[in-house]
């Protein structure tokens, strides 16, 4: 945790309200997202009990397993989820757009989808669940014996793919509301307690008669509101089981019928009101200014989606149980980089987010107290270039600078300032002199506002959003140390046969 998220904390327990620790929203919301709250069976890895689905807020629907340890229940759930996703994914793939990647020779038209859908879940455990389905379903036969529909291998194609964007902080094509939530204020509980939704709701809107304490305390009663999942209440579980046991024994068809009805009816009980929640929160999380890189992001997410819905329709394999070495490797260092870019994308978008690295020193903030515009240096080839002279001065010292860092100011991002100097005056401010490059234009005079001016507050980071991470080999190239180049994937029978652990 922060030193600034810290305080922020502190002020929130002291005045009861949660409190904003950036200015702007730094992930996507989609005009109609598709709302998921699965329910897991206590004491089962991936025995889904119900869920709530669906894009409108006013029509919510129900898919209930009435026998959760029924392998074909089960697939029927899945199933009726199909029914429910699928349909929904394809809606976003009616219209395209060209763009243009690469660059130079490499330049090339694409096609993309103009939007992409949005799955948004309560927490990381429903995550951590649609992972574990996607997991048990991605692999299962549509022929032969214990055959399922069609539809369930192709859903669990897709929860793997969601659930793997989730793990890239660029990517706005799952959030984890809770998550989402605590990235954009602090509240005066801790973070696990951060992870109960309505807990979390409380402080960040609390009732006009009362304050964000109080409020999560009663939001913590599981008679008043429900877990968000995908555990139950385990008081709740007894009452699961009084019905699973009606439904077992039940004689005929119109009395299973009503013993289904009646475990129908208690669930609807335990998932609406955290239905009613994610649509809150959401709604909450819409009145935010977007931060300007948010559209770039979605751009990269609608285009990923479009190369996967492509793939899937051609017939594409599912992902396989382990990843070669060097898929790993690739996936690890796309995780680094997505991790450093948006880090970075959200400091020099949001001020509030810059202070943390301001109090961390990988940032600095000051007045521009001398400035040399027209000045020039001689480059290795004896031409003169314009390399202008900035002297910043601030009271809250030099941070991790060193002389020769390069940096880079939100106001001027494709301009580039290297240390020159560093110097502490005799009244005990310090003194930072830069010596500017980029985002000039040719001349050997700078246009105006490209560079500092006298009395201009300016910040400079030690990291930049654009920076491109180094390619690493291809497949065919893996050196023998990451046991050479990978076989190609063929789905096997024992893809289907995990433990789960």
């Amino acid at each position: 945790m922060s030193a600034l998220r810290v305080i922020a904390t502190l002020e929130a327990a002291a005045t009861g309200r949660a409190v904003p620790i950036t200015t702007r929203r730094h992930t996507y919301l989609a005009e109609r997202p598709f709302v998921l709250i699965p329910l897991n069976l206590a004491g089962e890895a991936c025995a889904p009990l119900a869920a709530l689905a669906g894009s409108d807020p006013d029509d919510p629907r129900l898919l209930v397993v009435p026998q959760p340890k029924n392998r074909d229940d089960r697939f029927r759930f899945a199933d009726q989820l199909a029914n429910q996703l699928l349909p929904h994914l394809a809606e976003f793939t009616s219209t395209t757009e060209t763009y243009e990647r690469g660059k130079g020779a490499a330049r090339e038209e694409r096609e993309r989808y103009t939007d992409a859908p949005q799955l948004v879940v309560p927490n990381a455990g429903a995550v951590a669940f649609l992972r574990l389905l996607g997991r048990s379903t991605r692999f299962r036969r549509t022929e032969g014996p214990y055959a399922v529909d069609p539809s369930v291998p192709r859903l669990g194609q897709w929860l793997t793919w969601f659930t793997d964007q989730w793990e890239f902080p660029t990517s706005s094509l799952v959030l984890a509301l809770t998550q989402t939530l605590s990235a954009h204020w602090a509240t005066g509980q801790s973070p696990t307690e951060d992870a109960l939704l309505a807990a979390q709701l409380a402080w960040i809107d609390p009732p006009p008669d009362s304050d964000g304490a109080t409020a999560a305390l009663l939001a913590e009663d599981p008679t008043l509101v429900p877990p968000a999942g995908p555990a139950t209440d385990p008081v709740f579980d007894q009452t699961l089981d009084v019905l699973y046991r009606a439904i077992d024994k039940a004689a005929g068809d119109r009395r299973r019928a009503a013993a289904i009805r009646q475990l129908e009816a208690q669930l609807r009980t335990q998932l609406l009101p955290t239905w009613r929640l994610m649509w809150r929160g959401i709604d909450i999380l819409r009145a935010i200014p977007p931060a300007p890189s948010v559209a770039a992001r979605w751009q990269h997410d609608r285009e990923r989606f479009t190369g996967f819905f492509q793939y899937v329709a051609d017939g594409g394999l599912p992902r396989g149980r382990w990843e070669h070495a060097s898929g790993a490797a690739r996936r690890l260092s796309r995780l680094e980089g997505a991790a450093a870019r948006y880090q970075a994308e959200r400091a020099f978008d949001d001020p509030l987010v810059m202070a943390e690295f301001e109090l961390t020193g990988e940032a600095v903030a000051g007045t521009v107290t001398a400035a040399e515009p027209g000045r020039t240096v001689r480059s290795a080839k004896g031409r003169a270039v314009l390399r202008p002279l900035i002297t910043l001065t601030t009271t809250a010292g030099t941070g991790r600078l060193r002389v020769g860092d390069k940096v880079h100011s939100p106001a001027r991002p494709t301009q580039a300032a290297e240390v020159l100097d560093l110097r502490v005056t005799t009244d005990g401010t310090h003194e930072i002199d830069f010596e500017l490059s980029g985002g000039m234009g040719r001349k050997l005079q700078p246009p105006p506002g490209s560079v500092p001016e006298l009395g201009e507050e300016v910040c400079y980071a030690s990291f930049q959003p654009n920076k491109v991470t180094p390619p690493l080999p291809a497949d065919e190239d893996t050196p023998w140390t990451h046991g050479g180049p990978p076989e190609p994937y063929e789905p096997t029978d024992d893809d289907a046969n995990e433990a789960w652990e």
